[in-house]
């Protein structure tokens, strides 16, 4: 399914394979990792491994005879971070290969746990691996597709592909199940599942608010360490972003909490029953609905260059999404669900106060133009090719050690 929409980040992946020993390639379960892996894999002699099943376990357990076997192949391994141990021993195959002659495209490691992998890999593989997230499939790259059914779907590729609506929602209640009952147990979670999905559905009808644990603790009776616990967990596994409020001091006081966004709006749509547009349109959710949807994209379009912030003060002047495109420079985005949008006072404030050099509103239109404030209109579409220009590369995060 996926291979139907390349993917902009695919020529990097390549490159970085015959530039570095082993590539990473992190994202959720059912991104799309295993199926880019394989494709990268028919253009070079390989060999596929998944932690997951019994028999490639088996081999994983003992590896280094196997491993040192496949001189001259890309040894793909799947959901690594089921094999901790696996880390230290890749280095010494690594450098063996190297005295060989053999200097890159080792081991393309695929993994959807970031923090566990990144810790594991960060001090064993140092110098010889880069790091890659996957993310869910993209406006610029599902442009045969209407922008509205990436929304309502979300970018997974089944989920975005199912045959009907109803068979898309199907697909990512299973998804949401599968997490709960067995992906996060075997991460050591031990609160009960309907315990945590109450806080998905509380955290998807929160959507783009700011995070108070606290709170959430208070409605589920848990402490919030625990609420905390679990954010940190959604986020390291790629489900969750936690948009961290802009720093730099400007004389004004400023909210300091982080917002939460389910990264993929199809999972949070799932989790408060959103079956059809209808019902997205007349939801209490759709404006932070279309606003995580959008901030998600043009981070993912931004690459490891642009940082994203946002920025609040306590009087309410606020900036929707803040990108630090390049050490003080600053583009200021509001994001409207409007074919008619009107930028709020705050927006105005906000860009003043941190000198943004643009102010940008992402809109729910087909035309691009600018107002006598100065204030540019954009199309999302539009405004991801913008962010995607600041960077000489066009993809999205890469991280190298």
């Amino acid at each position: 399914m996926q291979g139907m929409f390349p993917r902009k980040i695919l020529g990097q992946f390549i490159s970085h394979l015959n530039d570095f020993a082993s590539v990473a390639i992190l994202g959720p379960r059912q991104i799309g990792k295993t199926t880019l892996a394989l494709q990268i894999a028919d253009a070079r002699p390989s060999v596929y491994l998944d932690a997951e099943t019994p028999q490639d376990r088996r081999i994983l357990a003992d590896p280094v005879e196997f491993l040192k076997g496949q001189g001259g192949k890309l040894v793909i391994i799947d959901e690594v971070q089921r094999v901790p141990d696996l880390f230290s021993l890749l280095r010494g195959v690594i450098d063996a290969r190297r005295r060989n002659g053999e200097s890159f495209g080792h081991f393309l490691l695929l993994g959807s746990a970031s923090r566990d992998l990144l810790q594991q890999t960060s001090e064993s593989l140092a110098g010889r691996i880069v790091y890659h997230e996957l993310t869910p499939l993209l406006v610029d790259e599902t442009t045969s597709l209407p922008i509205d059914q990436l929304w309502l779907r979300g970018g997974f590729p089944e989920s975005l592909l199912a045959r009907s609506n109803e068979a898309s929602l199907t697909w990512r209640r299973n998804f949401i199940t599968q997490y709960l009952e067995r992906d996060i147990p075997l991460l050591g979670i031990r609160t009960p599942t309907g315990t945590m999905r109450r806080l998905w559905t509380m955290l998807a009808t929160a959507q783009g608010c700011q995070f108070n644990a606290s709170n959430y603790a208070t409605n589920l009776g848990v402490s919030p360490n625990t609420i905390s616990s679990h954010v940190d967990m959604l986020c390291d596994l790629m489900l969750m972003r936690r948009l961290q409020p802009w720093f730099v001091n400007t004389g004004k006081r400023l909210v300091k909490s982080p917002k939460l966004y389910w990264r993929d709006c199809g999972i949070q749509h799932a989790l408060l029953g959103i079956s059809g547009q209808r019902d997205l349109l007349s939801h209490i959710t759709l404006g932070a609905s279309w606003e995580a949807f959008a901030i998600e994209q043009l981070i993912s379009a931004g690459g490891a260059e642009v940082h994203p912030w946002y920025y609040r003060t306590s009087a309410g002047a606020e900036i929707d999404l803040l990108l630090e495109v390049a050490p003080g420079r600053l583009w200021a985005v509001e994001v409207k669900h409007s074919s008619k949008p009107v930028p709020s006072k705050g927006f105005h404030i906000a860009s003043a106060d941190v000198g943004a050099e643009r102010r940008i509103v992402i809109y729910t239109g087909s035309h691009r133009y600018a107002d006598s404030n100065g204030v540019e209109y954009m199309p999302l579409a539009e405004g991801m090719a913008e962010v995607r220009a600041l960077t000489a590369e066009s993809f999205p995060h890469t991280t190298a050690f």
